[in-house]
């Protein structure tokens, strides 16, 4: 099971679809676009050594209880949230939530994806923080993970490489040219 699919089994999609103002099929597109643009932007800063150490350290910050038994929405702080969509996506937000917004049909969804995206952060981040806690190391942990997900868990066994594994190449958003592509082109190629 593909990390955004765990996510999502965690998401009480009614109660965010209400908190969204929004139906519930329309609250579950637009966290099956979200999420993978969220762990795509976490691998693309993750690339560099220097935002993979920011990464690790933000990780150690967030608890890995949020999401453990199913996510209560009244947990998530959306201000929390808003840092770290900042710190993903730095001064292309506005242009990922357009983007994305898009995609779901049905009109410019964007505001939605805005709203959305600080709430589904602290989620990832809790996400992440559960896969690494319990570990050794981030190695260990993260070849542990990878098993033979990304070449034999071949790469410099980072969290890069965990989460290039959980994106995989069937995490592409519907209508688009793969999520790789939506953030390549946002945020400068960052993504390797």
């Amino acid at each position: 099971m593909s990390a955004v699919d765990e996510i999502m089994q965690q998401i009480p999609l009614a109660q965010l679809a209400s908190q969204l103002g929004t139906d519930e099929p329309t609250a579950s597109a637009a966290v099956q676009q979200a999420l993978p643009a969220l762990l795509g932007g976490l691998h693309a800063n993750a690339q560099d050594p220097a935002g993979e150490a920011s990464l690790v350290g933000a990780l150690g910050t967030h608890s890995a209880g949020l999401i453990e038994g199913g996510v209560d929405l009244g947990q998530v702080d959306p201000a929390d949230g808003q840092k770290i969509v900042g710190n993903i996506f730095g001064g292309h937000a506005d242009g990922v939530a357009q983007t994305l917004g898009a995609n779901l049909g049905g009109g410019d969804q964007s505001d939605l994806v805005r709203r959305l995206l600080p709430l589904l952060a602290p989620i990832v981040m809790s996400y992440l923080a559960k896969r690494m806690s319990g570990s050794a190391g981030v190695g260990g942990l993260l070849g542990s993970l990878l098993g033979g997900a990304a070449g034999g868990g071949a790469g410099n066994g980072g969290i890069g490489d965990l989460l290039g594994g959980m994106l995989g190449d069937g995490q592409q958003a519907p209508g688009a040219g793969g999520i790789g592509d939506l953030l390549g082109g946002l945020l400068g190629g960052g993504r390797r």
